[in-house]
């Protein structure tokens, strides 16, 4: 792989994390969660293509057949969530958000923004010598962690314009990203 080929993967890859970042972005605005998400999300992009090609051969075999549904569970519920939230914090203006960039929000959401990257670990490994992986890998992190932090500024400026109505939204594009999972 070429290194323009390594940069436009990355950023087809970060394409869900900026989507789902944008979302995050809306409740989520203060600079330790920026950060918080940003890190997991590049880490988990970074991680996936190796593990992908660590135990692709092995695991898509068995993977293959539902990993779309894994995303599309993980992506759903938590758009679900979202919605719920902000439909009970309309009928009670003092209950506090919870927050998506900790505990297993963030793991999920992580999860389901980096599988695609499990799979173009499978692919990768099929091309690339190991050194030139964990550089591929690197390069696929750190851009997926700067688009993450464009995404949530972007999340963050969207809810200032619009408003409170954004948050329900918000969740409702997790469920059609989830349900766009089905299809991918």
């Amino acid at each position: 792989m070429a290194p323009l080929e390594v940069i436009l993967l990355a950023l087809a890859l970060s394409a869900d994390a900026f989507s789902v970042a944008a979302v995050v972005g809306v409740t989520a605005c203060e600079p330790r969660q920026r950060f918080r998400l940003s890190f997991h999300f590049g880490l988990f992009q970074c991680l996936m293509p190796i593990l992908g090609a660590l135990l692709g051969h092995f695991l898509l075999v068995y993977v293959q057949a539902f990993d779309h549904w894994i995303a599309f569970g993980l992506l759903a519920g938590i758009g679900l969530k979202m919605v719920i939230e902000a439909l009970r914090r309309e009928k009670q203006a003092a209950c506090r958000p919870g927050d998506p960039t900790r505990g297993w929000s963030l793991v999920g959401l992580s999860l389901a923004t980096s599988i695609d990257a499990f799979g173009a670990g499978v692919g990768m490994a099929m091309v690339l010598s190991l050194p030139w992986l964990l550089l591929s890998a690197s390069v696929i992190g750190i851009t997926c962690g700067a688009i993450t932090y464009a995404g949530m500024r972007t999340g963050a400026l969207i809810q200032r314009l619009v408003g409170r109505k954004i948050e329900i939204l918000g969740g409702l594009v997790l469920i059609g990203l989830g349900i766009r999972m089905l299809w991918i």
